[in-house]
């Protein structure tokens, strides 16, 4: 291994290696015989080190840094705090640097090392000695944190010191100090000491009102998810938005236009609504077998609404629907997507005792204002399932809508999508949507990308767009029908039913009749 140092400027220097012949003579002459000269080698060590004694209080000290800077304190001077979120370091940052912008305000920013594992603020700052160990004067230490889903970042302070001046003469310093998702410092925390009484609070709440003004978050769709050692807190990510188009939902007419009048509509008219006394506030719930197309059309409302922000949970993020809601109100108009809401929302009959996240979701639900334009969009495979207090009590979910199995002109309409640039042989593409009653989209997809593999094989010298022959899609079906497959059909939602013309699947309507198919679910 290669053995060195980092200088001050960043350079590496190597070390020289050092014969053996060289470390025997230093042990010899460190075991001789007393000399004069030892005398004056510790007489030198001894200076030394009253002279860094003496000289200590000339060293640079943010002590001294934040005392220099604003002088004689007033009597009623006190520490301001404010505290934000982990996942709002950046926010704190662009309303930092947006206060700090304004005219007739200069500042300086002093870097503090030492800061790691370190529990201090700017009281400690000014009354405990720190020693060469502690926090003191340093290199500014940054962090790059996104601002969008394209790469875009922000440099955000982890720890510094910011020596404010106004034009009035007014002196602030501010202690920033943002997450360490492994120290003591959870969150994100400013501190201000002024000069001016109540000016040093009067300055957080500007920081704070142009935090949320200046948000980054806000119109982005945005997933929730957590350190994978549990101890940084709920973090943010960006997500592109996707555009998708309405032609691309095989839907019924009816159901289509139902969730767009949820989910679209509503934010369209939000201004004439709520002028005539009504509601904003709202949720839709998106149910049936898995592969029918909930998360698909999740994907299409959130296309159309641009500008709105979008939270979404799933998975092991379900447990963080109150931080999500808690974005959401503040972004508003916003969207919280929670997949699989069966998960944290069981009928409570069914598993009787202490049910904390299904509560609290029904509370983030019922504490939105009558004008917070947010909706819950929630999806789930089990609606039978489902706590009646969510799914059947209009305020929280306002409408249901069943996304079943598609039927045969449906099954017709979907090949046709999923064909592509394929050149599939005449008729071949009926006889599939007839002989698979009772499958989900995912199978249909899953049909038309074998019988490509087969049609690949079969002209493997051949070049361009792949000519799919009748045969090699009645092949590729066969193969999915058959019965040592059949939990590959399971897996991608075929019935028992889908086995041949005439045959009947498990497509069969639910009490309110069917209300049609869906597209097949794709991550976001």
């Amino acid at each position: 291994m290669q053995r060195g140092w980092t200088t001050y400027d960043g350079s590496y220097a190597p070390l020289t290696a050092v014969p053996a012949e060289a470390v025997e003579a230093g042990e010899r002459a460190q075991d001789g015989p007393f000399e004069l000269a030892d005398v004056a080698r510790l007489g030198r060590r001894a200076l030394r080190r009253v002279v860094r004694t003496a000289r200590a209080d000339l060293a640079p000290s943010l002590q001294r840094a934040v005392r220099a800077h604003l002088g004689p304190l007033p009597g009623g001077a006190a520490v301001a705090t404010e505290a934000w979120a982990p996942y709002d370091h950046v926010n704190v940052q662009a309303g930092l640097d947006a206060w700090l912008a304004e005219p007739g305000r200069r500042h300086e920013v002093v870097g503090v090392s030492g800061f790691q594992h370190t529990d201090f603020g700017l009281g400690e700052l000014l009354s405990a000695p720190w020693g060469e160990h502690g926090p003191r004067p340093g290199p500014l230490a940054t962090v790059n944190l996104a601002t969008g889903p394209s790469g875009e970042v922000r440099p955000c302070v982890r720890c510094g010191l910011v020596l404010v001046e106004e034009a009035s003469g007014a002196r602030t310093v501010l202690l920033v100090r943002g997450p360490e998702p492994h120290g003591m410092q959870e969150g994100v925390v400013v501190q201000a000491l002024s000069t001016e009484e109540g000016a040093g609070a009067a300055a957080l709440a500007d920081v704070r009102r142009l935090a949320l003004e200046h948000n980054v978050f806000r119109g982005q769709v945005l997933a929730f998810g957590g350190d994978v050692f549990g101890r940084g807190g709920p973090l943010l990510t960006f997500l592109p938005r996707p555009v998708l188009d309405r032609s691309r939902l095989v839907l019924p007419e009816e159901v289509l236009e139902a969730v767009e009048r949820q989910v679209v509509v509503v934010a369209e008219q939000r201004e004439r609504l709520v002028a005539s006394g009504q509601h904003l506030k709202r949720g839709l719930l998106l149910w049936g077998p898995p592969g029918t197309g909930k998360t698909h059309t999740v994907r299409y409302l959130v296309g159309r609404t641009p500008g709105t922000t979008v939270v979404q949970l799933s998975g092991g993020a379900l447990s963080m629907v109150g931080t999500a809601a808690s974005v959401a109100r503040a972004l508003a108009p916003s969207i919280v997507v929670v997949e699989d809401v069966d998960l944290i929302a069981e009928d409570r009959g069914m598993h009787p005792g202490e049910h904390p996240l299904l509560f609290e979701l029904l509370n983030e639900m019922d504490g939105l204002a009558e004008d917070a334009d947010v909706v819950f969009l929630l999806t789930t495979n089990r609606a039978d399932v489902l706590e009646p207090a969510l799914a059947a009590r209009p305020g929280r979910v306002d409408q249901a809508v069943e996304l079943g199995l598609p039927d045969e002109r449906a099954r017709r309409a979907l090949l046709d999508l999923y064909t592509g640039s394929l050149r599939v042989e005449a008729g071949a593409l009926d006889r599939a949507a007839a002989r698979t009653e009772g499958v989900t989209a995912s199978f249909l997809k899953e049909l038309l990308r074998r019988a490509a593999v087969l049609a690949a094989r079969r002209d493997a010298g051949g070049q361009g767009a792949l000519d799919v022959s009748g045969a090699d899609v009645d092949a590729a079906l066969d193969e999915l029908l058959d019965t040592r497959n059949a939990m590959t059909r399971a897996l991608l939602g075929a019935g028992d039913g889908a086995s041949g013309p005439g045959g009947s699947g498990p497509g069969a309507p639910g009490p309110g009749g069917p209300v049609g198919p869906g597209l097949l679910d794709e991550p976001w």
